[in-house]
């Protein structure tokens, strides 16, 4: 196998919206409102979790910790959207790409462990609510938080590496405005089913598991709740549920709609997978915080409450 020595190989170029380039300018300023309500949400929730000492529980230390991997997926994938719609710059080195690359999927997987922490701190607080605090003390938080970030790196790291070892032709063009490793490997004119195996694992090991585990917590709440004999207590545990279930949802609804599309969807228009993309990124970040604000009275009294003053 010929190493590829990629100081030397072109940039790839990033893809907007085919045929549409002229209007990029005009197609940006959403992608701006979306940015800027993802931005501004999940910093408001950071602050008022900071500031507020009533909202140091665990629920909200999870909660935090969802919010910055929200902003660390913004911050990964708006420099390059940016220099594409504004400054219609399509190239990317490949080390810049590469490293987008990594830090794409270690935010979006931390974002995966989250919601299986939060799951976990659901089923605790429901099934036994006496001892929530004592089991989940800031200290096994700080070491969850810790092992989700570990974990997430040590899966992720060895992805450019085995990128690095594949050798790249002529085509150079990826198919979103920013670089993900299933679009990287696809333009390699080499031999990449190591890298395909690869991305398969870390999903299956990361994603799914998380998946599954995730569904059996809600199992586990479910009976315990149908053993709640007050119909309006049953309602109250399963309430507190809503706004995680829904994080559930935001992240893995469009995650499975770009696996169908992109498994099944090959003659499906380019521009379904673009915005399949698009939607896969932005809808978690964007409307995590508008779902947390709206049903968790908490969150929303103590950010109207710092605007009213403010």
């Amino acid at each position: 196998m010929a190493f590829f020595n990629s100081s030397t190989y072109r940039p790839f170029l990033l893809t907007g919206f085919p045929g549409l380039e002229a209007s990029h300018p005009t197609i940006s300023i959403l992608f701006c409102a979306l940015y800027l309500i993802a931005i501004v949400g999940n910093s408001a929730i950071l602050v008022v979790i900071r500031v507020e000492e009533s909202l140091h529980a665990p629920m909200y230390l999870f909660l935090s910790m969802l919010a910055s991997s929200d902003l660390g997926i913004c911050a990964s994938t708006l420099p390059t959207l940016l220099k594409l719609f504004w400054f219609n710059a399509p190239e990317i080195e490949f080390d810049a790409c590469l490293t987008q690359m990594f830090f794409i999927h270690v935010f979006s997987l931390m974002e995966s462990g989250i919601l299986l922490s939060m799951a976990f701190d659901r089923y605790v607080a429901i099934s036994n609510p006496l001892r929530y605090t004592t089991i989940l003390t800031n200290a096994t938080i700080a070491k969850i938080g810790v092992g989700l970030l570990v974990r997430a790196v040590a899966v992720i790291f060895p992805g450019p590496f085995l990128i690095k070892r594949l050798k790249f032709c002529e085509a150079n063009v990826l198919s979103h405005s920013y670089c993900l490793h299933p679009d990287i490997i696809k333009l390699s004119c080499s031999d990449h089913r190591i890298n395909s195996i690869y991305g398969l694992i870390i999903i299956l090991i990361t994603f799914g598991l998380d998946s599954v585990f995730i569904l059996l917590s809600y199992l586990n709440i479910l009976m315990t709740v149908l053993g709640i004999a007050s119909r309006e207590e049953q309602f109250k545990a399963l309430n507190t549920c809503v706004s995680h279930i829904c994080a559930v949802l935001l992240v893995y609804v469009p995650m499975l709609g770009v696996s169908i599309i992109h498994r099944f969807g090959k003659h499906v228009p380019a521009v379904v997978h673009i915005i399949m993309g698009y939607v896969y990124l932005l809808v978690p970040p964007v409307l995590n915080p508008v779902v947390y604000c709206i049903k968790t009275r908490e969150i929303r009294t103590r950010i109207l409450g710092n605007l009213l003053k403010s």
